[in-house]
């Protein structure tokens, strides 16, 4: 039985990207070879990477002017390449959780940071009604919080080159790509298993490369677009469950139809926290992720954290432990989760409550 899979990441994924992948994984286009077996120059795997890219650009509708590419590191390795490649003097940068304040602890290393941060009441709101200094060499954002649970639903008009680390928001929700310079994430939230990383980025902000500052070649991004993601040995098999995600977005009815669902699966699980004697959400109300919905349980009622988490896993909901900085509980609804698997957890968190009053 498959079970109700509320993970923050690694995450739920599509059935038919867990059907497809599992039977190239024992052979790929009757080849009578693995998909992990092949070579990433041969023709038939370059076929997956050029599909690939062509489905993100049709998918996210990325204006021309825009390179795709796959790499490794994770998001976290973006967090200095970054500042390493287009940091001359000054940043700017949202603070607004754990993954944000990481990032701007890899760009101090090679200058200024103007940060604006929520994390005075314990990184529960999204900032707003900020000023971005003219001098800034960039303004760097993360649009969505796994760990925090708040959420950025528009796309900013700044005057500096905008960068937006969206790793688990992306594809929830249609997105003006050309008011961003670049935009990246990894790939385990809503794209596909962990061990890639995706970045759109546009050609323009290349000629921002710091040119008095040696990178090494595998931090150069002009290196990875001109040679197609290929410069060094790509995960081939992650680039690969990055396609049948694609793929399985567009026949859903793409991005619009992503974030239809989104809504709807977080409408009726904060409907249950809010109505709810027992637990909590500690989240402004406007900046509520879709993605990652965070709450807790009520004073008089923390004692029973633990038997909640044991009492879900009975019914098959797994993956709502919060994170370890901040407890309480996280549900992680991505794409690929469904309003069956939401309901599932409404039903054990209704239960639970009744069984306890």
């Amino acid at each position: 039985m498959r079970k109700h899979i509320f993970n923050a990441g690694p995450c739920k994924l599509s059935d038919s990207l867990l059907k497809n992948t599992s039977e190239a994984i024992v052979e790929f286009n009757g080849l009578g070879q693995s998909l992990i077996e092949i070579s990433h120059r041969s023709k038939d795997f370059q076929a997956v990477m050029d599909e690939s890219v062509e489905l993100m650009k049709e998918v996210l509708s990325i204006p021309d002017g825009y390179s795709v590419v796959f790499l490794g590191g994770g998001a976290s390795l973006q967090f200095c390449m970054i500042p390493y490649n287009f940091m001359a003097s000054k940043a700017f940068y949202l603070n607004t959780g754990t993954w944000a304040s990481k990032a701007i602890k890899e760009a101090k290393m090679w200058g200024e940071v103007v940060e604006v941060s929520s994390k005075d009441k314990n990184f529960s709101y999204y900032p707003k009604g900020y000023d971005i200094p003219n001098d800034v060499d960039y303004v760097h954002i993360t649009t969505n919080n796994t760990i925090s649970g708040t959420e950025i639903f528009e796309d900013l008009d700044v005057k500096a080159p905008l960068i937006a680390d969206m790793s688990s928001d992306f594809l929830s929700r249609p997105v003006d790509v050309a008011k961003y310079d670049m935009i990246y994430g990894g790939a385990q939230k809503n794209l596909g298993p962990a061990g890639v990383t995706f970045i759109i980025i546009k050609d323009e902000l290349l000629n921002k490369v710091v040119a008095d500052r040696p990178i090494p070649t595998m931090l150069q991004y002009g290196i990875h677009i001109d040679k197609g993601s290929m410069y060094n040995t790509p995960p081939v098999f992650n680039i690969f469950a990055v396609r049948e995600t694609l793929k399985w977005v567009k026949a859903m009815g793409g991005v619009e139809a992503m974030e239809k669902l989104a809504i709807e699966r977080a409408e009726l699980l904060y409907n249950t926290i809010d109505s709810s004697n027992m637990f909590v959400s500690p989240i402004a109300k406007e900046d509520r992720s879709r993605m990652n919905i965070v709450f807790v349980m009520k004073d008089q009622y923390k004692d029973k954290e633990a038997e909640f988490v044991a009492f879900a896993g009975e019914r098959n909901c797994i993956g709502i432990k919060g994170h370890r900085s901040v407890g309480g509980f996280r549900a992680s609804t991505y794409n690929a989760s469904t309003i069956e698997d939401v309901q599932a957890l409404v039903k054990a968190m209704n239960d639970f409550e009744a069984k306890n009053a």
